[in-house]
């Protein structure tokens, strides 16, 4: 057991490297002793666990995601749930210097899967995972009666598609668009298809 945690702790420390690595330098240009290197473990290591670039890129990509998942859902069951729907559109959203990384790490994962069938695959079904991600908080306030009945897929591909464009415009620092009025135009589109308040709640 003993063995499983310290391999466990290695490949997160590697991934969490890895995530940081990619975000600064861009995937075309990281190779593999610099991931090490951050991570604090020797390169013949790292090509244990990670054969190839690609596959610590997806493996990094799905962890940085599943991290935030499991952070934003650690009381789902004692809040509301248009809090919980709140915490996901902002963790959607470039607002912090953590979530500026996750961002890079998307458009990273944008420019490959233009020129890579098996990157497009893997893009696709991360944002089937994104979609289904909303679409249980939304299922969750309508369950609750806190939340309108709606077109629970619409809702869905139409926040990310939202938080996509604002990040975008985000990342660019355009400054006709701001964290605050990004995530407040965002939250006011879901309230009106909700029924719920315009005010962006308390997260």
């Amino acid at each position: 057991m003993a063995t499983n945690g310290r391999t466990t702790e290695t490949r997160e420390r590697i991934l969490s490297a890895a995530c940081e690595v990619i975000a600064e330098t861009g995937f075309e240009k990281i190779r593999m002793w610099m991931v090490a290197e951050r991570a604090g473990v020797s390169t013949a290591l790292l090509h244990y666990h990670y054969k190839t670039r690609d596959k610590l890129f997806t493996e990094a990509m799905t962890h940085s995601f599943a991290n935030t998942t499991v952070d934003l859902e650690r009381d789902a069951d004692s809040v509301a749930p248009s809090v919980i729907l709140a915490r996901i559109v902002r963790s959607l959203l470039p607002m912090d210097p953590e979530l500026r990384q996750d961002w890079r790490l998307w458009q990273e994962l944008w420019v490959r899967a233009l020129r890579d069938d098996e990157t497009q695959r893997f893009a696709v079904d991360l944002y089937d995972q994104l979609q289904e991600w909303v679409s249980g908080a939304v299922n969750r306030g309508i369950e609750a009666g806190e939340f309108t009945d709606t077109d629970v897929a619409g809702l869905s591909t139409h926040i990310l598609a939202l938080c996509d464009g604002y990040g975008i415009r985000l990342m660019l620092s355009d400054p006709k668009v701001t964290s605050d009025s990004a995530l407040a135009a965002v939250w006011r589109a879901i309230a009106a298809e909700l029924g719920i308040s315009p005010a962006f709640p308390k997260v």
